[in-house]
């Protein structure tokens, strides 16, 4: 590589003369400018073949002249080492158990300047091919560098700035490049805001010299543009999702998935599987992790086949104590145990009169609790813990668990009968390890979610981030990522999520981006605009096609509108 100096070994000049006596041979043996090396009482000392033959005496030994002091080094020996040396030598003698060639002055400076031509070629040339910005200061804060893409992006022609402290030009606290040269901390693909009007993906590293460093190189590409984007998906999902809470109010029927985000062939299927419970009463089994949203779902199944005034009830299994268990399930008469309430209490079963009892969690549900739900179940008909009256059951049964109920059942652990019961339609909810696609959507939602709760809006969800949430298995589900933007967006500084905010960390594999009918994920911009696609699509939807109304409830003017859809290529019946 000729942009490096060269080993010790490659500059090695092999024509030389050494003797450690009877100099007038060797000088029989050299040509003019020869160096001669020679030994006198354990010392090295040089001179050249010509100075010998012109001094008055030719045979003069050493140390007089011509003869000068010099040393020898080892043929592995580091260049910077004999650089050193050959500042106070002229000659270095190289010798590996005997001397095998020497190193001067004229022949390094050669190379040096040499490799210095090569160097400079490819630096610059590297620089002039790049679009990109790069900048690069000195020890001092002065601009060394200064690329077309720095021009193209700052509007600073490099005449201007080149030699200038770069504080001349931008905010001292907007310039990470100057924070990297005070503390050496490098950065990769951060967002950063140089100007006021102006947005940044940056990556910098300190220049180190012999452990000091010497100054500080920054790469940045414009995202202003998508930042600006985001800034109005934001103000426009604010819009869209303020006019559906008003049109829900107005509306008498409801959406029953509206709270179930995800558009994968899996979510499609379990959506189209509870759309045919409409108008029937079976019970319905739904299986999944913890933190798959079971509970979503059991109400989309309520809201498909109950009335709008119809309750439902919930009831987590695992959380109730079973001594109390019977009373909150079947409720009690007043004086029906010591401490009960003197007015008697109304159980959950009783509550759900109409509509649906939710089951959450069934395997944990105690075994003298499941004989009791068991005859529920079957005849319909319960008694109030303390009551002598027997009381008419009308409720749907929803269950759920992240249990293998089969396997209870064999350990003896759940009733098989009551297994039955409860398995006449079920439903398999996938954990989001298994529906990637669907993890690009609720990311969004929460961060907008949260963003609006907390009143922090969001500029942008890197793309090195949303590659970090598409790695994960994500072992708590959708309530895991759910938690995971929520602390993002507590975290996030000036609108900017970082990367280390991250609650977990990744292994060193790395697995594809899966995303719905496609190979490949999406860049950030396309995914920006595929959101942006479904944002008007909805206002238009909600305005029954009127695009002027459209507009204003997306708060752009229509020729705007208009010219996103044509942007998008969005196409209208």
């Amino acid at each position: 590589m000729k942009h490096k100096l060269p080993p010790l070994e490659d500059l090695i000049v092999r024509t030389f003369v050494y003797t450690e006596n009877g100099i007038d041979a060797a000088l029989n043996q050299a040509r003019a400018d020869t160096p001669v090396f020679t030994r006198f009482h354990g010392e090295l000392f040089v001179t050249t073949a010509a100075s010998l033959s012109a001094a008055p005496n030719p045979g003069v030994e050493p140390p007089s002249f011509p003869w000068t002091r010099t040393v020898a080094v080892a043929p592995g020996s580091p260049l910077g080492l004999v650089i050193l040396l050959l500042l106070k030598h002229a000659y270095v003698l190289i010798e590996d158990s005997r001397p095998i060639g020497y190193v001067c002055r004229p022949t390094l400076l050669q190379t040096v300047y040499r490799t210095y031509e090569y160097l400079d070629a490819y630096f610059e040339t590297m620089l002039q091919t790049m679009d990109t910005s790069i900048s690069i200061i000195d020890e001092q804060g002065n601009v060394m560098v200064w690329t077309e893409g720095a021009e193209q992006i700052f509007s600073i022609k490099a005449e201007e700035i080149l030699g200038r402290p770069i504080t001349d030009f931008f905010p001292l606290d907007m310039l990470q490049t100057l924070k990297t040269l005070k503390t050496g901390e490098s950065v990769y693909r951060r967002q950063h805001q140089p100007r006021e009007d102006l947005f940044v993906l940056i990556n910098t590293n300190p220049i180190r010299l012999q452990n000091r460093i010497i100054g500080s190189v920054a790469a940045e590409t414009d995202i202003t543009s998508q930042v600006r984007l985001n800034e109005e998906l934001f103000n426009a999902t604010r819009k869209v999702h303020d006019l559906q809470q008003k049109m829900a109010k107005l509306s008498p029927s409801r959406d029953p998935f509206r709270d179930i985000k995800g558009t994968s062939a899996e979510i499609k299927r379990i959506k189209a599987k509870i759309r045919k419970l409409h108008s029937t009463e079976a019970t319905v089994l739904i299986l999944g992790e913890s933190g798959v949203g079971k509970e979503l779902f059991a109400k989309a199944i309520h809201d498909v086949r109950e009335g709008p005034d119809a309750p439902f009830v919930a009831i987590n299994c695992g959380a109730i104590t079973p001594t109390l268990f019977e009373s909150e399930l079947f409720g009690y008469e007043r004086g029906a145990f010591s401490g009960a309430d003197q007015k008697g209490k109304k159980g959950l079963v009783e509550l759900a009169r109409g509509g649906t009892l939710f089951l959450d969690e069934v395997g944990e549900l105690p075994l003298e609790m499941q004989v009791k739900l068991l005859r529920v179940l079957q005849d319909r008909k319960y008694y109030a813990v303390g009551g002598t009256r027997q009381i008419e059951a009308d409720f749907r049964i929803v269950a759920a668990t992240n249990k293998d109920l089969e396997s209870l059942v064999r350990e003896g652990r759940f009733r098989e009968d009551l297994f039955y019961r409860l398995n006449v339609v079920s439903l398999k909810i996938p954990p989001l390890r298994e529906r990637m696609a669907d993890t690009i959507e609720l990311a969004h939602t929460f961060l907008y979610e949260f963003s609006l709760r907390y009143n922090r809006p969001i500029q942008t969800l890197s793309q090195s981030v949303m590659q970090k949430l598409l790695q994960h298995d994500w072992p708590g589900n959708v309530r895991e990522l759910r938690n995971t933007m929520e602390r993002l967006v507590v975290f996030a500084t000036d609108g900017i999520i970082q990367e280390e905010d991250l609650p977990f960390s990744l292994p060193h594999k790395h697995r594809p981006f899966p995303s719905q009918n496609r190979e490949d994920l999406l860049s950030l911009q396309q995914e920006l605009e595929e959101h942006e696609k479904r944002v008007i699509l909805q206002a238009i939807e909600l305005e029954k096609g009127n695009k002027l109304a459209a507009a204003k409830r997306l708060g752009i003017s229509r020729a705007t509108l208009y010219n996103k859809l044509n942007k998008l290529r969005i196409s209208l019946p």
